[in-house]
């Protein structure tokens, strides 16, 4: 037990993150993560000395994409899901006014990532919010590091073109 706290502890977190953003469901993350501990608690005797991160997120990654084949074809509506004030206030704005404009867009930059596909979503989750490298994006995703690097800058564009989309319709 102490070791999986040890180890695992700190990372949740990043679990929940992971899990939501591929999910789309503050819900569905919230079991994914659940779900995902027991298993690393179960298997932590496989765990060997190394990147426990990159370890959990992998197991929280496989969860997601079950849930996602689990739940093909429900419609979810996440009620009462939204950016924090905390979110909001990104620094210290000398407006009302700026405070609305970086509302407004922190609102469409969750509306893009939410419209990519998860295999995009995810590598832009993991290395732009989480702040892992390349190396252990690809240990997570299983995937080459190229791969990755791929994705990334493919998320990225993808990314780019769905805020101008909402951008523009606002």
């Amino acid at each position: 037990m102490k070791r999986f706290y040890e180890l695992l502890a700190p990372h949740m977190d990043a679990a929940y993150n992971l899990a939501r953003w591929l999910t789309a469901n503050e819900s569905a993350a919230h079991d994914v993560v659940q779900e995902s501990a027991l298993k690393a608690f179960k298997f932590l005797h496989r765990f060997e000395d190394g990147n426990a991160k990159a370890w959990l997120l992998t197991i929280v990654r496989n969860e997601s994409y079950n849930w996602l084949k689990a739940s093909a074809g429900h419609r979810w509506v996440a009620i009462g899901e939204g950016i924090s004030e905390d979110d909001m206030a990104l620094s210290h704005a000398l407006t009302p006014e700026i405070d609305a404009i970086r509302a407004e867009d922190i609102v469409l930059l969750q509306q893009a990532l939410k419209a990519l596909p998860p295999v995009f979503r995810e590598v832009i989750v993991l290395k732009a919010l989480e702040d892992m490298p390349y190396k252990d994006i690809a240990k997570v995703t299983d995937v080459p590091l190229g791969t990755v690097m791929s994705r990334l800058a493919r998320a990225r564009a993808m990314l780019k073109t769905e805020f101008m989309k909402l951008y523009r319709h606002e």
